[in-house]
């Protein structure tokens, strides 16, 4: 796997390095470019639901006064400890911060001004849900509801500015979602308002179990679920749906997503992104996971092929009229690294060279000798457009090739510009913005 050294990086990994890297070692400012021309041969040994390795690492409390490691000028604050897997994390309209609880089954809220003067106590908006993951606020301008998609349905509560505790009980818009194997479900806003977005993810590693079907019995099942969509435990998995406000005409967006963890609309484009968990059982440099652009109609290559139009051995021969057809992701991120969310930087807290970049947090590998992940990344734009490239911004969460302390999961931006990280590890949610002392405030030249 090939890692670039673009202009203005801080720190390098060289080609061919990054097998050896122990993620101990990673600094913010590091640099990397995965190309997919440079991706290595496909190791197929044994079943392909199984998992490559098993590496779990072995959470532990964070040392005595370690805070994360972000660039020169920033500083990181704990805002608030003791949560119960804090996970997808959203800002509502007038600043105040919903979290999802995934672990506790609750929907928390954290007041605006409580971030800003920390320690923040969580108020419970709303509990009983089965494993909470996505929020989203609709309409996005003047909200009168609060969605949420647990694992099992997607829900909305009547909602007013500054409510903090639902007004009214669960209406269930989208029920009986299946919950095997990849259970969170993130929810996204349309540019246009009339429509959300839902992600699903799939229910084995690799389909290795679904059945065969004749061409005419494809041609069918496409015309109704997709191109390239998979069938039998997989309906309407591996995909991101998209639906109007009551729960109506629901379908396929785009196929062939193993596990859309995470959702969110680039403000400049209007393009809705995802975050790509991919397969587990190639060898420990592949399938690169990802963030990318999600297009209506999109094929992104689950189980048949991944990374465009590389065969996946477990389903060799048996789709070659979608080699073609499948889409290659912005920005490829090491295997494994298990992407979860991301937001696009639109504020001008940050030095201006960081505007409309993306950060994404990866919540850390399970299954590779050498761990990967465990960080939030920048995604590196230029005019609005995915260069490829990304570099660590926060790591420090690994101690050694056992013992780790955190396990970045949400992200969002605060009002005031500020980056909150939640870590479902150790249930602490971090605040990430520039010293006073070492930056003004004012938005800088681009780079």
């Amino acid at each position: 796997m090939s890692v670039a050294r673009p202009a203005h990086s801080h720190q390098f990994i060289s080609a061919g390095a990054y097998a050896a890297h122990p993620a101990e070692d990673d600094e913010p400012g590091t640099r990397y470019w995965i190309r997919p021309d440079d991706l290595p041969a496909p190791v197929n040994d044994g079943d392909p639901e199984d998992p490559d390795f098993m590496n779990s690492p072995t959470l532990v409390d964070p040392p005595r006064g370690m805070k994360p490691k972000v660039p020169d000028g920033f500083a990181v604050r704990v805002v608030a400890r003791g949560l119960n897997q804090p996970r997808v994390m959203r800002t509502a309209p007038n600043g105040d911060v919903f979290v999802a609880e995934s672990g506790s089954g609750r929907v928390l809220v954290l007041a605006a001004k409580s971030l800003r003067h920390p320690p923040a106590t969580p108020v419970v908006f709303t509990e009983g849900l089965d494993r909470p993951f996505g929020i989203a606020f609709y309409p996005p301008d003047k909200p009168r509801y609060v969605y949420v998609a647990a694992a099992d349905q997607v829900v909305r509560f009547p909602y007013r500015a500054g409510d903090r505790t639902a007004r009214g009980p669960a209406e269930v818009i989208i029920a009986d979602i299946p919950t095997e194997r990849h259970w969170t479900r993130d929810l996204a806003v349309a540019p246009d308002g009339r429509h959300l977005f839902v992600s699903i993810g799939s229910a084995s590693n690799v389909a290795g179990a679904m059945p065969e079907k004749t061409p005419a019995e494809i041609r069918a099942w496409e015309a109704t679920h997709g191109r390239g969509a998979a069938w039998a435990e997989e309906e309407n998995r591996a995909v991101v749906r998209v639906f109007e406000p009551e729960g109506r005409n629901v379908r396929n967006y785009a196929t062939g997503l193993r596990n859309c963890s995470g959702m969110t609309v680039q403000p400049r484009t209007g393009s809705l992104w995802c975050t790509g968990n991919e397969r587990d059982h190639l060898g420990a440099d592949l399938v690169p996971d990802f963030l990318t652009r999600i297009r209506d109609g999109g094929f992104y290559g689950w189980p048949w092929y991944y990374t465009g139009g590389n065969e996946d051995p477990a389903h060799a021969g048996e789709r070659p009229d979608l080699q073609d057809e499948v889409i290659v992701p912005d920005v490829l991120i090491q295997a494994h690294s298990s992407t979860m969310q991301m937001v696009f930087y639109d504020e001008n807290a940050f030095p201006g060279r960081y505007h409309g970049d993306a950060f994404a947090t990866l919540r850390g590998s399970w299954n590779r000798e050498n761990r990967t992940g465990y960080k939030v990344v920048r995604a590196i734009m230029v005019n609005g457009r995915p260069t490829g490239v990304y570099e660590d911004f926060m790591t420090g969460f690994v101690l050694d090739e056992e013992r780790v302390w955190g396990r970045p999961t949400g992200i969002v931006v605060t009002h005031d510009g500020a980056l909150l990280v939640s870590d479902d590890a150790n249930g602490t949610i971090f605040r990430v913005a520039p010293e006073p002392s070492k930056h003004d405030g004012k938005a800088q030249g681009r780079r």
